[in-house]
């Protein structure tokens, strides 16, 4: 779903575990590490789209999950301009993303990165808080800093 100004909505999930490190999945084939994420369709709501998101992107189901919160506003990225797809309509040059932070309840054997029938990561481990916005590509780092400044609190 692009809004008018070509913004994809979209949902970033941050998963937080007992020892309140994060979970941090690799792209396939990059050297690209993030957060699961994924596009809202347009017949279901933010919250629908977390749940669907995570278990296609990292396999966990709802009951292996705790929502504790949410961003209160869309946080924003422009995407580089030589990655624009010009060709595609409507045209998308950014994501606007809500963000949710979730304790995983679940056992880590509950983590199936080929769930889907295009699996996006190959890999995952467990990080400490204050790396994914230093280590994500670089047009993501300030939604990244702004959703872990907003979220984090929430678990401390």
């Amino acid at each position: 779903m692009i809004d008018t100004e070509g913004y994809r909505a979209n949902v970033g999930i941050i998963l937080v575990n007992d020892d309140g490190s994060l979970f941090w999945a690799k792209r396939i084939g990059e050297d690209a590490w993030q957060f699961p994420q994924g596009g809202i369709q347009k017949s279901e709501s933010a919250e629908q789209a977390l749940f669907r998101e995570l278990y296609e992107e990292v396999g966990v189901v709802k009951e292996s999950v705790e929502v504790i919160g949410r961003t209160q506003d869309w946080l924003r990225y422009k995407i580089p301009e030589q990655l624009i797809r010009r060709h595609q309509t409507p045209c998308c040059i950014g994501q606007k993303q809500r963000w949710f932070l979730l304790r995983f309840t679940g056992k880590e054997s509950d983590v199936c990165l080929d769930s889907s029938d295009k699996p996006e990561f190959d890999q995952w481990c467990w990080i400490d808080p204050i790396e994914p916005p230093r280590s994500v590509i670089s047009f993501k780092r300030s939604v990244y800093a702004e959703a872990l400044k907003e979220l984090l609190p929430l678990i401390q």
